[in-house]
């Protein structure tokens, strides 16, 4: 048994340690919003939060996130409400929508490290968060939005 913390519940997984955490958080905890894009953590798409810092969900196994946080997109404000979530809506970022998810959790872990983030911070935080729309211009708006609201 695996025990870890995700989205504020303490949870046992009885998983192989290997199992990538993406698949154990959608196929065994049903938390289907975090995504699976490239499997080698090279496009952001199943970003979470592991103590606090933005992790690549698809090569993460279990034994390594083993009594540690896990915060998901749906655990980040379960009404929406996060000052990027907030933003995200503001700024119609999402076009296809299928690569937000991880743009937000990494941007959220962005304005947590830096709150008033230049375009620069921005550019660097997000350059491995592929958006295959290109919906960047919306992106880097929202997360100065988000830098506002909160």
């Amino acid at each position: 048994m695996i025990a870890l913390t995700v989205n504020g519940s303490v949870r046992q997984l009885d998983a192989d340690p290997n199992m990538p955490l993406l698949w154990a958080l959608r196929d065994l905890l049903d938390l289907t919003g975090t995504k699976y894009g490239c499997g080698i953590a090279v496009c952001g798409a199943c970003t979470v939060h592991v103590d606090g810092v933005a992790t690549r969900a698809c090569v993460t196994p279990l034994s390594v996130v083993e009594g540690k946080t896990v915060v998901t997109i749906e655990g980040l404000d379960p009404n929406g409400q996060h000052p990027v979530q907030r933003a995200w809506v503001e700024a119609q970022v999402p076009q296809c929508g299928y690569c937000q998810c991880g743009q937000i959790m990494q941007a959220a872990a962005l304005l947590k490290d830096t709150p008033k983030p230049s375009d620069a911070d921005i550019d660097a935080a997000m350059a491995n968060n592929i958006c295959r729309c290109g919906t960047y211009e919306r992106i880097r708006a929202a997360i100065h939005r988000a830098a506002e609201l909160a």
